[in-house]
This record gives structure tokens, C-alpha cells and sequence, in this order.
């Protein structure tokens, strides 16, 4: 019985080990000889966005800009996506796509086997090119293309860098991420981590928990408790930056702390603008989403093969409250 089962999973293990090296190999076959442009007489391209954070402000600028390109370029462009961040649907989204035989996916990128196994499988078996945008995946572990959004690493030393300013080179920092562990979140943490390591003064705390708003409310709980003399609080993930807020403001005014987060989350600039958070990294979504159609239409046009794997970084700035200086 064994033998058979171990015969049986072999060969799902060899098909698998085939499928990826075949979808490897249309991915790097077809950057090294130029993709199939249509001809002028042709219907123009179809691509589609894909987001699981539809009705946002950050990705409805994504989208915006990304239709905007398209319009210039005379490519056709589809938004589809889930809300509320629900990846089951996300991921129903991209492989209708897949199954569509779209020219081309622009989407979010989500670090979990089933997004990976959606990109490096079905999507470069078919030979449809994707481009992660704001949110990245390696390509090593997704075959997309290439990534346009933020260089994350610097994103994250630049809340450092305005933490050391406000607050100086010695306190307690709460740091909050997501259990999930995505790419750009462990690039952001990066970026912290490698501006602060030379403050031996600073003490850090990580804590890591799911996305919804009762588990963020009882890690800051915890957090709170653990480290009552806490100075500074940063949100990695910045959907956690609402109920973060909330918890703290229940132990007491939340003035006196230092707290960040980014602009990806639909509370961090409304909660910037009421002045209950000190600093938020703003990136360029409109450009996020321009770049991509660009990018994208070049390679189809087989103008930029292969494209840049190492991503196309657009602009990104820390806003900072100064209402208190």
C-alpha cells in the first residue's frame, strides 16, 4: 500500500516539477525572443487589473491611473477585484483571467502558495504576462514580469528616520505586523530594523497578529500591558492602524506617543488628518498604476523585453504632523 502511494505521489511530484519548468521556460524563452506583437490591424490589447481592496482610495488611484495609461496606449482595461481584503475571491479573479486568455494581469500581489501556484503555473504556462503592482511577490517565487510601486526597504527606513527625528535616539517602540508575513511588509520591517540596529537605546517589540480588527485590539492589549512605558507605535500593515489607534486611545490620550504607518490602509490618512498620527509614508498610486499599463503594453509591443526584474520604483515621501511643533 506504501509503495503505491509513495508511486502515486512521485507522480504528482514529477508533473508538478514539469509544469513549473515548462512555464519557466515560456516565461525566459519569451524574453529572449521577442514577444508576439499584435499587428496595427489587430483589436487592441485586453488587460486587466486586478485588487483585493476594491473601493479604497489608495487603489481606486491604482486603477486610475492604470485606465488612464491604457487610454493613451489604445488598450483596453478591466478593473476586477474583491473587498475587504477577501483573497478567496481575489484569487477566483485571476484565474478567471487566466482562463479568459487576457494579453496581460496587472495585480496586487498576494505571498501565499495559491497566488504563486496561480502566476508561475497557469497564468506563464499560458503564457499571460503579469505585473505585480504596490504589492510584490519575488520573481523567483511568482514568474511575473517585473513589480511597479514602492521600494518598500526604503519605505520603511523612512518612518525610522522620522521616528529618530520626533522621538531621538533612545525609547520603546511597539512594532505591529501581520501574522501573514507578506513580501512587502518583511521589506518594510527590513528597512526598520536596518536604520534602528545602530541605536542600541531603542528597544523594540514585535508583535504579530491576523488582520482583523478584535485580533489587532487584543495584541495591542497585550502589547499595552507588556510594555506600559511604550513611546512609539508603528503599523506595519497599515489596515492595522485604525483599531490600533482605538486600543490606545482607551488607555489614555494618544498625543503623547509617536505613531506611522502607511498610506496603503483606508484609516491611515483621515487618522493623519485629525492629527492621531505623527507621520504616514505617502506612496504615488496614480503613477503606480501609469507605469504598469506602460510597462506592460512595451513588453506585448516587444519595445522593453525583457522588463526590468528588479521592479520600477515610483515616488514615496513621509507626511508629517506638524501641528504640534
Amino acid at each position: 500500500m506504501k509503495k503505491y502511494m509513495y508511486t502515486i505521489l512521485g507522480l504528482v511530484f514529477a508533473s508538478l516539477c514539469y509544469l513549473i519548468f515548462v512555464s519557466a521556460n515560456i516565461v525566459f524563452s519569451n524574453d529572449v525572443s521577442l514577444p508576439k506583437a499584435k499587428k496595427e490591424t489587430d483589436s487592441h490589447y485586453r488587460l486587466v487589473f486586478i485588487t483585493r481592496d476594491m473601493d479604497t482610495t489608495f487603489w481606486n488611484k491604482v486603477g486610475k491611473g492604470a485606465a488612464s495609461q491604457a487610454v493613451k496606449e489604445g488598450a483596453s482595461l478591466e478593473i476586477w477585484g474583491s473587498y475587504s481584503n477577501n483573497s478567496e475571491q481575489f484569487l477566483k479573479k485571476l484565474e478567471l483571467a487566466i482562463h479568459s486568455k487576457v494579453d496581460g494581469i496587472i495585480i496586487q500581489g498576494l505571498d501565499t502558495d495559491e497566488f504563486k501556484e496561480l502566476t508561475k503555473v497557469k497564468a506563464a504556462f499560458n503564457g499571460i504576462p503579469i505585473i505585480t503592482v504596490a504589492n510584490d511577490v519575488p520573481m523567483k517565487e511568482s514568474l511575473r514580469r517585473t513589480y511597479v510601486g514602492s521600494d518598500q526597504f526604503r519605505a520603511g527606513g523612512l518612518i525610522a528616520r522620522q521616528l529618530l527625528s520626533d522621538m531621538g535616539t533612545e525609547g520603546n517602540v511597539v512594532l505591529l505586523s501581520d501574522r501573514q508575513k507578506e513580501y512587502y511588509q518583511n521589506e518594510r520591517l527590513k528597512g526598520i530594523y536596518d536604520t534602528l540596529k545602530v541605536y542600541p537605546n531603542i528597544k523594540i517589540q514585535y508583535a504579530e497578529t491576523a488582520e482583523s480588527k478584535d485580533q489587532v485590539t487584543t495584541t495591542m492589549r497585550d502589547q499595552l500591558n507588556q510594555m506600559p512605558d511604550v513611546d512609539a507605535f508603528i503599523a506595519v500593515n497599515a489596515n492595522m492602524i485604525g483599531p490600533m489607534v482605538q486600543e490606545i486611545g482607551k488607555r489614555s490620550q494618544v498625543e503623547p506617543y509617536f505613531i506611522y504607518t502607511f498610506d496603503d490602509g483606508p484609516e491611515s490618512l483621515p487618522l493623519f488628518e485629525e492629527g492621531k498620527i505623527d507621520g504616514v509614508v505617502e506612496q504615488d498610486p496614480e503613477t503606480m498604476g501609469e507605469v504598469s499599463v506602460e510597462q506592460l503594453v512595451n513588453w506585448l509591443n516587444g519595445e522593453t523585453v525583457p522588463l526590468d526584474i528588479k521592479g520600477y520604483f515610483t515616488n514615496i515621501r513621509i507626511l508629517k504632523d506638524n501641528r504640534n511643533e
